[in-house]
C-alpha cells in the first residue's frame, strides 16, 4: 500500500507520527513546504520524521508543476491525505489515486471554507468548531464528506488551546476512518451548499486592534491570533506594540472616556484600557521584534493611550 501525504505545520507532524504507527508496512511519500517567516519551524522536523521511518520525502509547494508530471505519472499512489496544505492541488493529480484523496479541515463543513476557519471561528466569537474529513473536489472544501467531529470552544480559549483541541480530533477522526479509507467501504455524504459559508485569507494588516470597537470583538481578535500565531497588534507612541493575553474586567461607567486610554495599572496582574463600551486587562505585551513581557512594564502611565 502506498499512501502520500501532503502536510504542513506541527500537526502536519503528528497526523504523520499516527500515520506511521497505523500503518508502519505502509510505503509513505510525503510532501511538505517551508514555513513562512512568522511561523514556527515545522519543515525539518516532517522531513527527519518522515526519512526515519523511511519515506520518501519532497519539498513543493506545487505539486502540479511541470517538473512533478513524470512523479506522478510513474509513481502509483493507493491513498493520498492533506493536512494544512495550502496550496492547489490539480485534479490531474488527485484523480490518478486509487483509493482517493482526502482533506482534513478545521471546521463542520459546509461552515467555514477557506482560509484559517479557526481563527476565524475564535474571531466570531464562536462556541465550536469542528473537524471534517472529506474528498478533494474542484471547489473550495466542497467535497463530499466522509467523517466529522464537533469541537468546543470555551469563552476564554486562545487559539492555541483550540488548536491543541482540533489536533486531537484530527488525530481520532483518522484513527476512526483510515480502515474504512484503505478497505474502500468508508460512506461519502454531500454537502449542503445552501449553508456553505466562506472566510478569507487573512494578512498581517487584519491584526491590527481598533480600539473603537466593542470590547467582545477586540477580546476575541486577541486570542484568536495569539501564540503560535503572529499577534495582535496596536501602536503606542508611533510604534507597534503586541498584546498576547489579556482578560475582560469590568470598570465602572467613564463619562470622560478615551478609548485607548490606561486608567489603571494593577501591578504583577495588568493594566486596564479603555475601549468603546467597557475595558481589558492586557497582561502580556512586546514590542514589535521583542519577547513577550508583562504588560505594566511597558504601559507604566496613565497617560498612555493605546492606538496613536
Amino acid at each position: 500500500m502506498r499512501i502520500a501525504l501532503l502536510c504542513a505545520t506541527r500537526r502536519g507532524f503528528r497526523v504523520l507520527e499516527q500515520l506511521i504507527r497505523q500503518q508502519p508496512e505502509a510505503e509513505l511519500i510525503v510532501f511538505s513546504f517551508r514555513e513562512e517567516a512568522h511561523e514556527p519551524p515545522f519543515l525539518d522536523d516532517i522531513q527527519q520524521l518522515a526519512e526515519a521511518h523511511g519515506a520518501a520525502f519532497y519539498e513543493a509547494r506545487q505539486v502540479g508543476a511541470p517538473k512533478w508530471a513524470d512523479f506522478w505519472a510513474n509513481t502509483p499512489i493507493d491513498l493520498m491525505l492533506t493536512v494544512s496544505w495550502r496550496y492547489l492541488i490539480p485534479r490531474e493529480v488527485y484523480e490518478r489515486v486509487r483509493l482517493g484523496t482526502y482533506v482534513l479541515h478545521d471546521s463542520l463543513l459546509p461552515a467555514y471554507r477557506g482560509f484559517a476557519p479557526t481563527v476565524w471561528a475564535i474571531i466570531n466569537g464562536e462556541d465550536h468548531t469542528g473537524v471534517t474529513l472529506f474528498e478533494i473536489a474542484e471547489g473550495v472544501d466542497s467535497g463530499r464528506i466522509i467523517a466529522q467531529q464537533r469541537v468546543p470552544i470555551g469563552p476564554d480559549d486562545t487559539i492555541a488551546d483550540v488548536m491543541e483541541a482540533v489536533t486531537q480530533s484530527y488525530l481520532a477522526v483518522l484513527a476512526a476512518q483510515l480502515p474504512a479509507l484503505l478497505d474502500g467501504t468508508a460512506g461519502r455524504t454531500e454537502q449542503d451548499e445552501s449553508r456553505a459559508t466562506y472566510t478569507c485569507k487573512r494578512i498581517p494588516e487584519d491584526n491590527r486592534i481598533d480600539w473603537t470597537q466593542p470590547t467582545a470583538v477586540i477580546y476575541n481578535l486577541i486570542r484568536a491570533v495569539s501564540a503560535p500565531y503572529p499577534g495582535a497588534f496596536t501602536t503606542l507612541n508611533g510604534h507597534r506594540l503586541y498584546i498576547w493575553a489579556a482578560q475582560r474586567v469590568a470598570v465602572p461607567p467613564y463619562v470622560g472616556r478615551v478609548i485607548g486610554r490606561v486608567i489603571e495599572i494593577r501591578r504583577g496582574e495588568g493594566v486596564v484600557v479603555l475601549t468603546s463600551d467597557g475595558a481589558l486587562l492586557i497582561q502580556r505585551v512586546s514590542w514589535e521584534g521583542e519577547p513577550p513581557v508583562a504588560a505594566e512594564q511597558i504601559l507604566n502611565n496613565l497617560s498612555h493611550t493605546l492606538g496613536r
